[in-house]
């Protein structure tokens, strides 16, 4: 019952962020938005056993892609000034107690998906813990996973690349 009730609040969560992610006119807002959905993805992976991607999702993406892509906005540069007037009056207290519920409802959910040694209980294989996911991803998928590391390594030569030459043909013309 717990999972089916945080399935539908994340699923509402990340859909309503990518939503958000596509329809805002705010740059920043997108960005919010999208690390909303990549963070509700996170706990499905939680809910599916998957704890080693969840944590991988959080901190690769949520942390470390969505401060690459703030960094990058704000060196751009948002130009317009906003308004900055609260025009709902409960709207700061209002967020902090959905935001409390719903840190408790995650914090509830992650004791019991969190939890692996229960007392009296059978010892089950550990499924998606890091020795596994190392083991199948040195052993089983070494070749795919070269080739795709080539394969970015070269992408992102061949963007610099590109970036370069292309500054320099400009550069050339003015």
């Amino acid at each position: 019952m717990v999972e089916t009730v945080l399935f539908w609040i994340f699923a509402v969560a990340a859909v309503s962020g990518a939503l958000l992610m596509v329809w805002a006119r705010n740059p920043v807002y997108s960005a919010l938005g999208l690390m909303v959905t990549m963070f509700s993805v996170a706990v499905f992976y939680v809910s599916n056993s998957g704890h080693f991607v969840a944590a991988v999702q959080v901190i690769v993406y949520a942390g470390a892609v969505m401060t690459l892509f703030l960094f990058v906005i704000m060196l751009i540069g948002v130009d317009k000034t906003e308004d900055r007037s609260e025009s709902l009056r409960f709207q700061r207290p209002l967020t902090l107690g959905l935001s409390a519920l719903f840190a408790a409802g995650v914090i509830v959910a992650g004791v019991e998906a969190w939890t692996t040694a229960r007392p009296g209980a059978a010892a089950e294989p550990a499924n998606g813990t890091i020795e596994n996911i190392g083991d199948l991803l040195f052993r089983r998928w070494l070749l795919p996973f070269e080739v795709t590391a080539l394969l970015l390594i070269v992408a992102a030569a061949g963007a610099i690349a590109l970036a370069y030459f292309r500054g320099a043909d400009t550069e050339d013309e003015a």
